[in-house]
């Protein structure tokens, strides 16, 4: 098990401990220069419950003091080995259930170190390689809808006698080198890089359209996973304040998602009816596509029965496409059906599932029913008990966030002041106040006394640098619709050295190598919301420019 280091008091942090060296703490000199100065504010990203002292290798992977003090701790590291550990196709012991269909066999797949996914190089995509947090986005070129013969969060593994939606052998990653109207050159020399990556899937690599489904038009994008620490205190900022930043924004003319608000109010807002939900509406403030609400059923919630297809007793189906293709194309092909029986008999040996083993007239196994119902029914067998699912989600809401670090470096001081002043803080928000942190689970799982086994964040101000909405910089090969979600800053300076990445791997699609890449991103079209913010960086000497970086590195 690995060594937790919890938040200390301010005293503590500005005597002993500051003094301390990396390895007696696994803390670095918050200051940056001299150990008595007082620390800022701003240095306790996380507010007193959410912020943690480490910045060493395993800086994302710390609980919040919030966890220790409510006694979750145990709960906690029973969450994390589930996040870590891998899933298997067998039918009992821990952590069975893998399949038939899935995505990655474990969490820490997608989120090495449990940070952002790590950039891909060009080549085949190999989602065996841990930090490969890419997920294939596929849509209809025509209304921007995800296709309805792929899952939404598209499937490249089986079990046998299944077969992959997608042959990801066949599917391709390409870097592209791109220049701007500025030849990624400043006025006084510096040059910089800008890549964008293309991904494609031939009809070839996809099961439906090898068995004779028109596929339609389609077009792929790559999104990579997010950090998941300190998405506990996102999800404690009240809605009232959420919907109080949309007013704001649109009171100053800033364009937004006309799908989410327009005219002082929530247009769409998250619900749901599938799961247990009572269809109680929610606004969104989780994933690029601002897709989901509160956490407690967000893309973490999600992600640990969609990911592994494992079931629980909230999701007693099997995460298929919408169209029901992939069913019906199974159910028919012969080799499927000629190894159902072998597979079937090991998960239901005892029939307790009829419907999966009808006979025709003549006594042998009416297979392609059987397959359909199987990959249909909504009365699988639970595989994740309630009391994994809880620890799971103590462990998800649990993650702190680390400490800012060189908080009194005049060089980093002087980044946080232009950061300002050139505009970077209207969609970098810096900080936001929680509010009594209720729990809200559109899918009514964590209600009544099991709203109390998770830890919360009432009444702290926080740092995320983000306001929590959509923005759009029309970057070639951009995200699907356009539309981005403002991604939380705090932490992401130490990406490499909790991930092993070769890059800072920054935006969506970890396109920008540096954190220079990622801000002239932002300026490459004029049509961009934060056109007007990159001109300014681009009139700052290098000096400043370099400030600013080395601050957004260090928060």
């Amino acid at each position: 098990m690995k060594k937790h280091y919890y938040f200390l008091m301010t005293t503590l942090l500005c005597g002993s401990l500051a003094a301390c060296s990396d390895d007696e703490t696994g803390t670095d000199n918050p200051a940056g220069g001299d150990s008595e100065t007082e620390l800022p504010e701003w240095y306790y990203t996380g507010g007193e419950l959410g912020t943690s002292t480490d910045v060493t290798s395993v800086a994302f992977e710390q609980p919040t003091p919030a966890v220790d003090q409510g006694g979750f701790t145990a709960s906690f590291n029973r969450g994390e080995q589930l996040f870590e550990k891998p899933f298997m196709a067998n039918v009992d012991g821990v952590r069975h259930g893998l399949g038939p269909l899935y995505i990655r066999s474990s969490c820490m797949h997608c989120h090495p170190g449990y940070g952002h996914g790590k950039s891909q190089p060009s080549g085949s995509f190999n989602t065996n390689e841990i930090g490969n947090g890419y997920l294939l986005v596929v849509y209809n070129p025509e209304t921007n809808a995800y296709v309805s013969w792929l899952s939404g969060m598209p499937q490249t593994k089986a079990v046998a006698p299944f077969k992959e939606p997608l042959d990801e052998s066949q599917i391709q990653i390409t870097w592209h080198e791109y220049t701007d109207s500025y030849g990624n050159k400043f006025d006084d020399g510096e040059t910089y890089q800008l890549r964008y990556p293309e991904v494609t899937i031939p009809k070839s690599a996809i099961y439906v359209a090898n068995k004779g489904y028109d596929v339609g038009n389609y077009e792929v994008r790559l999104e990579s996973t997010i950090g998941i620490y300190g998405t506990g205190l996102l999800d404690a900022i009240s809605d009232e304040d959420l919907k109080a930043e949309y007013t704001k924004q649109e009171q100053a003319g800033v364009t937004l998602n006309p799908a989410i608000f327009a005219n002082g109010e929530w247009v769409g807002q998250y619900a749901n009816t599938t799961q247990g939900g009572d269809g109680t509406k929610y606004p969104y403030r989780y994933t690029y596509a601002l897709s989901r609400g509160p956490l407690q059923d967000a893309a973490g919630a999600n992600a640990f029965w969609n990911i592994t297809n494992v079931t629980r007793s909230d999701r007693r189906f099997h995460y298929l496409d919408a169209a029901g293709t992939y069913a019906d194309y199974s159910s028919k092909d012969p080799e499927v059906q000629a190894g159902f029986r072998n597979y079937i008999e090991n998960i239901d040996p005892d029939h307790t599932h009829p419907d999966w083993h009808t006979t025709n007239s003549d006594g042998t196994y009416n297979e392609e029913a059987n397959i359909k119902a199987y990959l249909n029914s909504k009365e699988l067998d639970i595989e994740i008990t309630d009391q994994e699912y809880i620890d799971l989600m103590v462990w998800h809401r649990g993650l702190a966030v680390p400490a800012a670090r060189n908080v009194n470096d005049e060089t980093v001081l002087k980044g946080k002041e232009l950061f300002e002043q050139i505009g970077c803080t209207y969609c970098h928000k810096p900080s936001w106040t929680t509010g009594e942190d209720e729990i809200r689970d559109p899918a009514r799982f964590f209600v009544g006394d099991r709203a109390n086994e998770l830890p919360r964040y009432p009444h702290q101000k926080i740092w995320p640098y983000t306001d929590m909405v959509q923005h759009r910089l029309f970057m070639v090969n951009d995200i699907r619709t356009g539309w981005c979600r403002t991604t939380p800053l705090w932490g992401r300076g130490l990406h490499q050295k909790c991930t092993g990445a070769e890059y800072a791997d920054r935006l969506h699609d970890c396109r920008a190598r540096t954190t220079l890449e990622a801000i002239m991103w932002h300026g490459t079209n004029p049509q961009s919301d934060a056109y007007e913010t990159t001109q300014n960086f681009r009139k700052l000497s290098k000096e400043d420019r370099d400030a600013i970086i080395k601050f957004i590195d260090s928060i």
